[in-house]
């Protein structure tokens, strides 16, 4: 029997594609990919003059809105001004009003008296005005005095007995959390102690057990060495007895042996 012939034909692929010609592809070819339809440059042209459009027309909307803000906010400041102007207008007529009346007051204190007819009568009537005047704003500038001392010494008094009263509930809470904190003290104190002879009871109940294991498991090994010893006792008393019955027999055949050879 012969090899088998195993040689197959030599094909050169190049050749075969050439043979086979232009394959079918399914997609596009790069020649289709060239020549492709392109816009012009007039239309590209347009194209970005519409882009240009919408941008310009988003500037103007948003432009729109901030005059709008603009205006709103202009007008909320003329409001807010105005309502400033009217309280500061307001303000100076209570005080204008009130110097005119405290000038109307002092004029009509300077007011000569009627019933004095010559100068000196009228001079000494002035200048007894004038100093009752002097005095009454004197006094008044004193009762405003006494006024302002008294309200300080009322505010300085509620003050202090407010921090007194405040020192005392500060004292009061501190007492109150020494109170509680020396209860959780004892509490835990008294939980420590208890968990102490807990521990202990448990400690002595375990040694106990581990007493009694120990016990009985010297017990234990006491029994199983007394059977071995048992067993070994038994085994060498079977060995005895056999090795004296293999001694007879032995005797026996040697007994039997010389018997028949002196036959």
């Amino acid at each position: 029997m012969g090899k088998r012939d195993n040689r197959v034909a030599y094909i050169n692929p190049i050749a075969a594609a050439r043979a086979r010609g232009p394959s079918q592809s399914s997609g596009p070819t790069i020649q289709d990919y060239l020549s492709r339809p392109r816009p012009t440059w007039e239309e590209l042209k347009e194209q970005l003059e519409k882009k240009k459009k919408g941008s310009r027309s988003l500037a103007e909307f948003e432009d729109k809105m901030n005059e709008k803000w603009r205006k709103e906010l202009a007008k909320n400041r003329e409001k807010l001004l105005g309502d400033k102007e009217r309280d500061k207008k307001s303000v100076d007529k209570d005080k204008e009003e009130k110097k005119d009346k405290k000038e109307k007051k002092k004029k009509e204190k300077k007011k000569p008296s009627r019933h004095s007819s010559s100068s000196s009568s009228s001079s000494s009537s002035d200048s007894s005005s004038s100093s009752s005047s002097e005095s009454e704003d004197e006094d008044e500038k004193k009762s405003m005095k006494k006024k302002k001392k008294r309200k300080r010494s009322s505010a300085r008094r509620a003050s202090d007995s407010s921090e007194e009263e405040s020192d005392a509930e500060s004292k009061k809470r501190k007492r109150i959390k020494e109170e509680g904190d020396k209860v959780k003290d004892e509490k835990g104190r008294r939980r420590k102690r208890k968990a102490d002879k807990s521990h202990r009871d448990s400690l002595s109940e375990s040694s106990v057990d581990s007493d009694g294991e120990d016990l009985v498991e010297a017990k234990k090994k006491k029994r199983s060495s007394e059977e071995k010893e048992k067993f070994t006792d038994k085994s060498k008393k079977k060995r005895k007895k056999k090795h004296k019955k293999h001694g007879r027999k032995k005797k026996k055949k040697a007994t039997s042996h010389s018997d028949s050879e002196l036959d």
